[in-house]
């Protein structure tokens, strides 16, 4: 009998794809942190800090504070905690925690540590093969799988039909799926979009209008599509093989970008729109009380680009606001009279 699948974390998206996977009657073992919201839900049916108006079947449910008993009851295991939160999770496990599981990464971020993208730490760290590592990317908010409206996934991994088959489990009535082998492309680009969103939440916290918005996100997924080249050749040239194109106006990348830049649920937009009314970064952490990926993204992304060379003035001016204190006014200004 084949085990169940095991998701670590439990904040809104992590809530979020718990709800798709019972909601398909999958028995799911769940790591969370905090025993006092394990014994909420085991009483209450729903996670009192996320998404509280989703209610779960709790005989799907194992709950656990121990990572080391949820990864071992599991043959698939989905990572769902910010990315600045893994290595001090995943750093409870032995070595060899994760021989012959499927590791499938929701993580829209890079390790902070290492710039690492999540396989590559994953491969570093417990030799995972990148045979069975797969990502889960959007465009999808956690917000509108709560309320069940028709959203999609998109699902990347080295083979095709296993990857179909991890994507099966999550394809239902307000949820469709997506599948293809882009594995590194789609991550990259999730890291990038969240930088963007924060930056489109700045230009909106300091009053620039639609017109200016429409401009600055078309420039950010010029921007996107010179990195990815970018890293791509340069991996190409050391391997000795064609660089990888990918597919930009796929979901994973163009629909991705726009959702989380325009959409209220998007909380890196939210970050950036009070950084760009004046909030500290640290007021906006404290406000918002969930983790905006970008923040950290942006800081990766620049170390990560000292090695690739792309033109990134966007990227660039979001990394100046949020980690060198330039004032949004002053780095906007200056990205106004470069955009094509």
């Amino acid at each position: 009998m084949s085990k169940s699948i095991g998701i670590i974390g439990s904040g809104s998206w992590a809530t979020a794809l718990a709800k798709i996977l019972t909601d398909n009657g999958h028995h799911i073992h769940w790591w969370i942190r905090n025993e006092d919201t394990i014994r909420h839900m085991q009483l209450r049916h729903h996670n009192k800090h996320y998404l509280t108006s989703v209610y779960f079947d709790t005989s799907l449910l194992s709950l656990s504070s121990d990572v080391k008993a949820v990864v071992a009851a599991c043959d698939e295991l989905v990572l769902a905690v910010p990315s600045a939160f893994l290595e001090d999770v995943l750093g409870l496990l032995p070595a060899d925690a994760l021989i012959n599981k499927k590791v499938i990464s929701a993580i829209k971020g890079l390790v902070p540590s290492t710039n690492d993208l999540i396989g590559e730490y994953l491969l570093k760290q417990f030799n995972l093969p990148a045979s069975r590592y797969f990502t889960i990317t959007g465009p999808c908010h956690a917000e509108e799988v709560a309320s069940e409206k028709l959203s999609y996934l998109t699902f990347s991994g080295a083979q095709l039909d296993t990857t179909q088959s991890i994507a099966d489990k999550f394809t239902g009535s307000y949820l469709q799926t997506i599948v293809n082998t882009d594995v590194i492309g789609v991550q990259l680009a999730a890291v990038l979009k969240n930088i963007y969103a924060m930056g489109a939440g700045i230009a909106h916290g300091q009053e620039y209008g639609d017109n200016f918005l429409s401009v600055f996100i078309t420039n950010c997924f010029r921007e996107m599509q010179s990195f990815l080249e970018k890293y791509e050749e340069q991996k190409a040239a050391v391997a000795g093989t064609e660089p990888v194109v990918h597919n930009y106006s796929a979901s994973a990348y163009l629909g991705d970008l726009l959702v989380t830049c325009y959409s209220l649920h998007s909380r890196n937009r939210t970050f950036g729109n009070m950084i760009g009314k004046g909030y500290s970064v640290k007021a906006a952490q404290l406000e918002l009380n969930m983790i905006a990926e970008g923040y950290y993204a942006s800081k990766c992304m620049h170390e990560m680009n000292r090695n690739i060379g792309a033109y990134m003035p966007v990227a660039q001016a979001v990394y100046a606001i949020l980690w060198q204190q330039v004032h949004p006014s002053e780095a906007f200004l200056s990205l106004e009279k470069g955009f094509i």
